[in-house]
């Protein structure tokens, strides 16, 4: 039993949750002072909205996935492996957007929420209370869906991950605006943020490497009359720069831990390896350039309160 197989939906999921916790919490702390606990139901009907549309989207999706599986149309498996790779594109670009945008936002994160609220208790407007909370989860229900489908890992664990990060994000909030505990949440999201940032790495090989399977099974499939792969090492990942198979294989501990974790295959190509140093060069140059930077100034809203 492998049980690093859950570590990643388990930091995604917590990540993910405590972001949707923190803006659920921000509300209802906003109503109650407000004096409009009346409204909570719209809050948790929001909350309700955004987790099953997040689940129909999850559905939708892994059914459409599994079609293609069990199609018997002659390129469906070609169709998946290249389906499979744009998931993991868009889950790349979603995480490194969140990652970015979240950090430069968080410090008017509480004010701008506050002043959606007032406004909202202002204009006796219900549903924009419901749909500030329906946003706030769906936005980060549908970047942990296409992350979960991009893990193609099996079976209950990566489940029970999952499950165990979405419970700890809710547990988590639900202390903080308590009162129970005390967090840092700066220095959290930090260590998330660097988390997020390898597994976001690893996810961005996994494409490359999904595309190249693709393309390598159309090629195939086709007989080579479409001419898409140059080498029969890989189509386009590369001449190859180490194969560890021996030393470090990726399909057993630790090494299946560095590619869950950091996307770490025991044979790596060219390609890849650039695609990856100029990610880290550009996506967490941008991301640790957004922690260095100065304060936002209050809104209205925040000097206020």
């Amino acid at each position: 039993m492998n049980w690093t197989t859950a570590l990643p939906s388990f930091l995604i999921t917590l990540r993910e949750g405590f972001e949707a916790a923190l803006v659920v919490g921000i509300v209802l702390a906003c109503l109650a002072k407000a004096d409009r606990r009346d409204l909570n139901r719209w809050v948790y009907l929001g909350l309700l909205a955004g987790l099953l549309a997040s689940l129909l989207l999850g559905l939708l999706l892994g059914n459409a996935l599994g079609t293609l599986s069990a199609a018997q149309f002659y390129y469906a498996p070609a169709l998946r492996l290249l389906l499979e790779a744009l998931l993991c594109a868009i889950a790349v670009g979603l995480l490194s957007w969140m990652l970015i945008w979240m950090t430069r936002q968080s410090r008017s994160l509480k004010s701008e929420v506050e002043q959606g609220v007032r406004q909202a208790i202002q204009a006796g407007s219900d549903r924009a209370v419901f749909g500030i909370v329906f946003a706030a989860v769906l936005r980060e229900g549908f970047e942990t869906v296409i992350f979960l489908l991009t893990q193609g890992q099996r079976g209950w664990l990566p489940s029970l991950g999952a499950i165990t990060g979405l419970s700890g994000a809710g547990l988590l909030g639900w202390a903080i605006f308590r009162g129970s505990i005390r967090l840092n949440l700066r220095r959290f999201f930090q260590v998330m943020g660097v988390l997020l940032l390898m597994i976001t790495g690893g996810l961005l090989l996994t494409a490359l490497r999904k595309l190249d399977a693709g393309l390598g099974l159309l090629e195939q499939l086709s007989q080579g009359r479409w001419g898409l792969c140059q080498s029969t090492a890989s189509c386009l990942l590369g001449p190859q720069l180490w194969d560890l198979q021996a030393l470090l294989p990726d399909r057993q501990f630790p090494g299946l831990f560095l590619k869950l974790i950091a996307g770490y295959s025991d044979r790596f190509f060219l390609i890849p390896a650039i695609a990856y140093v100029v990610f880290w060069i550009s996506v967490g140059g941008l991301y640790f350039r957004s922690l260095q930077s100065p304060q936002l100034p209050k809104t209205p809203a925040t000097q206020e309160s």
